[in-house]
């Protein structure tokens, strides 16, 4: 350890308490991974309590010039909470009251700490809930879910985390507070919170959070539509869509990974299937109840074999709960899984699953899928062993193969996982070098001396040149089907 990171540790231990700072080799492994398949070992691991010992954290790192990583829960699936040139990691999980409750004015104000679903039960008496639901919402926090601009199931309905945060306090990594925002819904200049959500803690570290609050439906109706072919549930998809039918949730699974599901949570899916969407209505129960009807129909005439309705509140929370602990039915499978993230338009999803197939069979890979198919938000599930040599970075390679997939069609390399370490190389394949070169310099404005979660989001602009250039892309796609190619 430096001789500034040994002045630092100090200072800290004496200001938060040795609870409080971990140094050790063996604490800090505890902090070297995330949700992803990248690793790197922090120098420090802070955990500040109070807006005023963050205050001091970040003032101690600027004075020995130290780096800084903020980190949530560390459920994040693309190593933005990673320390990947070291330093200080923040941990920010003990930054978890909700400091406000405003069910007039329908907003919530919270430190970044917050569990995602406990603000959800914390308003639930007063007919309110946080709309943004991650995978991981109950575990995930509500400043990580800011900093990826997280989404979930029901991003279709109710949108990603951008959609709810009105108001933002941060602080720089030079020490100084800035405010964004509040608690209208409009506020005077550039829109800075909508900026600093999803830019993954390389802009400012945010202190606390002011969120819409959502009132609960009065009516919801859950679908469960069983295919026989994953085309027609694709198709079934546009359809929906296309008739003017939004609902609040359009998730799609593969039968590999419905069965995998079934056999650990037991949510009632169809073993048989080649595929299922779990479609959820909401609203009042004048247009609920009609939109069930409608849906239903739309996905029989796609070719569905049948389309069961949840019977009851029972029935309709083990549907979801099989959509929710799908990751964690993947344990069961193999050793290890990478979970990509890739946007596409809704009309291509069949087109891109059988590509992604092609990838994962030319790769000698098994893959899964399950996504958001409603705005066309794919997660494929490859599963592998790290122990077995290769296996990594064939899972890796044929990851990034998929994800080109994804921007050749006009679609984007993330939907809510962000950039991270993980995809910061491929960021060329939708962006050009000016593109780039902009969001260099407003993160420049933000961090002059890059301390704040460097190696995130973008790439150094001559390892992305080498990284493109040695890339060789095996796409599925013809340069005439592509609508967008590699900028450098």
């Amino acid at each position: 350890m430096s001789a500034a990171l040994q002045s630092a540790s100090a200072e800290l231990t004496a200001r938060l308490g040795s609870a409080a700072v971990f140094n050790q080799p063996v604490q800090r492994m505890l902090y070297e991974y995330d949700g992803g398949v990248d690793t790197a070992l922090p120098d420090l691991v802070v955990f500040p309590e109070t807006r005023e010992q963050l205050q001091f954290v970040v003032e101690t790192a600027a004075r020995y010039e130290l780096l800084l990583v903020p980190r949530g829960a560390g459920t994040g699936l693309s190593g933005g909470a990673i320390a990947r040139h070291g330093g200080i990691l923040v941990a920010l999980n003990r930054m978890r009251r909700i400091l406000a409750l405003d069910y007039a004015n329908q907003r919530a104000r919270v430190e970044p700490g917050v569990v995602n679903l406990e603000l959800s039960n914390a308003a639930a008496p007063a007919g309110y809930y946080f709309a943004p639901d991650p995978s991981s919402q109950q575990a995930c926090t509500i400043g990580g879910n800011v900093a990826e601009n997280s989404g979930g199931p029901h991003t279709l309905a109710y949108g990603v985390t951008v959609n709810h945060v009105t108001g933002l306090e941060a602080i720089l990594p030079d020490g100084r507070w800035i405010s964004a925002g509040g608690a209208a819904l409009d506020t005077a200049g550039p829109d800075i919170a909508g900026l600093l959500t999803g830019s993954e803690g390389t802009l400012a570290i945010v202190a606390a959070i002011t969120v819409k609050l959502t009132r609960r439906p009065e009516a919801a109706r859950t679908l469960l539509a069983i295919y026989d072919s994953i085309d027609a549930a694709a198709i079934s998809v546009s359809a929906i869509t296309s008739a003017g039918l939004i609902p609040a949730a359009l998730e799609m699974l593969d039968g590999f990974t419905l069965r995998a599901v079934e056999d650990y949570i037991h949510a009632g899916y169809p073993r048989d299937s080649a595929a299922v969407l779990l479609i959820e209505l909401e609203g009042l129960e004048e247009e609920v109840e009609p939109g069930m009807h409608a849906v239903r129909r739309l996905c029989l005439q796609a070719g569905a074999r049948e389309v069961q309705l949840a019977r009851d509140a029972e029935q309709r929370q083990r549907l979801w709960k099989g959509r929710k602990h799908a990751f964690g039915a993947a344990g069961r499978i193999a050793p290890s899984l990478y979970v990509m993230d890739g946007v596409i338009p809704r009309t291509r999803i069949a087109e891109l699953l059988r590509a992604a197939d092609e990838i994962a069979r030319r790769y000698k890979i098994q893959l899964g899928n399950i996504f958001h198919a409603g705005d066309g938000n794919l997660h494929p599930l490859v599963f592998f062993d790290q122990r077995q040599p290769g296996e990594l970075d064939r899972a890796v390679a044929a990851s990034r193969e998929i994800i080109a997939a994804c921007a050749a069609v006009g679609g984007s390399i993330s939907g809510e996982h962000g950039i991270g370490m993980e995809k910061d190389q491929l960021m060329p394949l939708i962006f050009s070098e000016d593109d780039l070169d902009f969001m260099h310099r407003i993160r420049a404005a933000f961090n002059p001396q890059g301390r704040l979660n460097p190696g995130k989001l973008l790439p150094e602009f001559r390892a992305c040149r080498e990284t493109m250039n040695s890339w060789q892309l095996n796409a599925p796609f013809s340069s005439s089907d592509s609508v967008v190619s590699p900028n450098v």
